[in-house]
C-alpha cells in the first residue's frame, strides 16, 4: 500500500495548488500483467469472475472511464481516496 501512503502525504502537499492525489486499485482484469494470466488462462479467469459480485472479470475499458471521470471537474473535491474499481471483487 505504498501507492496509499503517498496519496495521503500528497492530498496535504500539493492540494493548496489545488491538486488531488488519489489512487485507483483495479480488482482482476484482463491484461498483459503477470503474462496476460487472468485473460489467457481460463481457469484462473473463472476463478477470479467467482470472487467477483459482478460475476466476471474486469476489462481494461472497466477502468479507463472511471480514472477519467475522476481528473474531470465534477470530481474535484474528492482527494486522498482509496477508490476500488473491482466489480465488487472479495479476495
Amino acid at each position: 500500500m505504498a501507492t496509499e501512503a503517498h496519496a495521503e502525504r500528497a492530498k496535504s502537499a500539493i492540494g493548496s495548488r489545488g491538486i488531488t492525489a488519489n489512487t485507483v486499485t483495479p480488482g482482476a482484469i484482463e491484461t498483459d500483467f503477470l503474462g496476460g494470466a487472468v485473460r489467457e488462462i481460463p481457469h484462473y479467469n473463472q476463478a477470479f469472475a467467482g470472487m467477483t459480485a459482478l460475476g466476471r472479470v474486469g476489462l481494461p475499458d472497466d477502468i479507463g472511464p472511471m480514472v477519467a471521470s475522476l481528473l474531470g471537474p465534477d470530481n474535484r473535491w474528492v482527494n486522498g481516496q482509496r477508490i476500488e474499481v473491482s466489480g465488487g471483487q472479495t479476495m
